[in-house]
């Protein structure tokens, strides 16, 4: 992964993570799923006005010629719109990973509803803004609102496309741009699939540029380098890549940083390296001692303490079934310091004590959706001691090797402690046993990782700081 791509996914989590990270979505990003460009939306246009749509560079001019040929009626206009943006097709993978991170603004010159869909298909609630009226109201509950800009496909009429729409912006959509230019100032964005072409973004752009000077807010866009086209000459593809290589230059005067890709894929490649950092901040903790051999009650709760307590500290999310003998001594540190750093319990704390009433035989269904509900909430499980009491004394926690195997099929790096004994020690052996299967998020150094950590100690505290650090690595991540 490229240094740039390394220190934006650094950078832009940090936004996510407090709250100020935005999304400007263009066509480009509409356009794996189906759709088509502007260019070829209005090409039907275009042949009816007998014009050669692909030497043409002002589309909106296009558009406009259109309605002026048809003494001023928009009819085919609103066709083309409707008949180019299906309502059925579905989002993109990344739609799809943007929707799983907590961005709350998102922004799109785009007609189609592939962004709220992805919102919603991730059980998000969606305050959708396409005309300027629904700007003064907001949905109760809402966990994301999106700004279409420039209408949408349910309102053809009011779709900005011509010359004329253009013109009358300002006048009939400027809440719009006074909306963008306040989160212009006070969220970072990241823009996908857009050109900068757009007039109403660059006049924007222009304004929060003069107001705040050399102190404007850093923001991000993905271009894709351009390549050769198969038919294309050498002098006009020398062209077209000294005018991206101006374009990207230009972007400075805003504090747009670009990111440049040699393929789409990679565009996937750091979405996926992002939502995985992400989630990794919250780590779910898999723990439950039936007794306290050979260490004794006292320093196991002290460990517990003061693994809640580091975890906390370390900017870490704790997500935890408060499991028998441990749970309440790990939750007590967490709580401990949350209240001496004055932050939130909603925004530091997952908390899903298991169930203990009820139809016993229904009790282990319950259980595992339980279990899959709360480390659904985490990037990295963590598992220590899981002993239980058993008929014949204490034994191994199956419950603990289901949170590990559930863990493992969502996507979670799995941190078996194997010198806390139980099922930890049978997870680590595991772990130990096949690398490239139950531990390639920690990488080449894995397996010396996790032997470390099961190598017995009679001082438990000494296992804290291997642990922490091992968290890190992965919240890191390895790119």
């Amino acid at each position: 992964m490229k240094p740039a791509i390394r220190q934006f996914l650094t950078d832009y989590l940090g936004e996510v993570v407090v709250g100020d990270a935005a999304v400007f979505a263009g066509a480009g990003l509409s356009i794996p799923s189906g759709y088509v460009d502007w260019r070829e939306l209005i090409r039907p246009l275009a042949e009816e006005l007998e014009l050669r749509i692909d030497l043409e560079t002002d589309l909106v001019g296009v558009a406009q010629f259109h309605v002026n040929a048809n003494g001023t009626n928009r009819d085919r206009l609103h066709k083309a719109v409707i008949e180019a943006i299906a309502p059925t097709n579905p989002p993109t993978r990344n739609h799809e990973l943007l929707a799983q991170l907590p961005i709350r603004t998102w922004w799109t010159t785009n007609y189609d509803k592939l962004i709220e869909t992805a919102l919603r298909n991730a059980g998000k609630v969606v305050d959708v803004k396409s005309a300027v009226p629904q700007l003064a109201t907001s949905r109760p509950g809402k966990q994301a609102t999106l700004y279409k800009m420039h209408g949408d496909v349910d309102r053809p009429d009011e779709a900005v496309a011509t010359r004329d729409d253009y013109e009358r912006y300002q006048t009939d959509r400027g809440a719009f741009t006074s909306a963008l230019a306040g989160d212009l100032v006070s969220k970072t964005f990241l823009f996908l699939g857009f050109s900068f072409t757009d007039p109403n973004l660059n006049h924007v752009l222009s304004q929060v540029r003069l107001t705040f000077k050399s102190n404007q807010r850093r923001h991000y866009a993905v271009f894709r380098k351009r390549a050769k086209l198969p038919e294309e000459t050498a002098e006009d593809f020398r062209h077209h890549s000294l005018r991206q290589e101006l374009i990207i230059e230009d972007l400075k005067r805003f504090n747009v940083k670009v990111l440049s890709v040699d393929e789409y894929d990679e565009i996937t490649e750091f979405l996926e390296e992002l939502v995985a950092r992400y989630r990794r901040r919250t780590v779910f903790v898999s723990a439950s001692a039936a007794n306290f051999e050979p260490w004794g009650k006292e320093a196991v709760t002290k460990f517990a303490e003061t693994l809640g307590r580091q975890l906390i500290s370390s900017g870490t999310r704790l997500a935890t079934g408060i499991g028998l003998g441990f749970g309440d001594a790990l939750l007590s540190g967490a709580l401990r310091e949350i209240m001496r750093s004055d932050s939130s319990i909603e925004e530091n704390l997952v908390l899903r004590p298991f169930p203990q009433s009820g139809d016993p035989e229904n009790r282990t269904a319950v259980w595992k959706e339980y279990r899959q509900e709360i480390t659904s909430h985490a990037g990295v499980a963590v598992f220590l001691f899981g002993t239980k009491e058993g008929d014949d004394g204490v034994i191994s926690a199956q419950g603990m090797k289901e949170e590990f195997e559930i863990a493992r099929t969502q996507g979670l790096a799995v941190v078996p402690i194997g010198a806390t004994g139980g099922m930890a020690k049978e997870l680590a052996d595991l772990a130990l046993a096949d690398p490239s299967q139950f531990i390639p998020e920690l990488g080449a150094d894995g397996p010396t990782l996790i032997q470390g950590l099961a190598e017995h100690t009679d001082d438990l505290s000494t296992l804290i700081q291997p642990i922490i650090a091992v968290i890190r690595k992965l919240q890191e991540g390895n790119s």
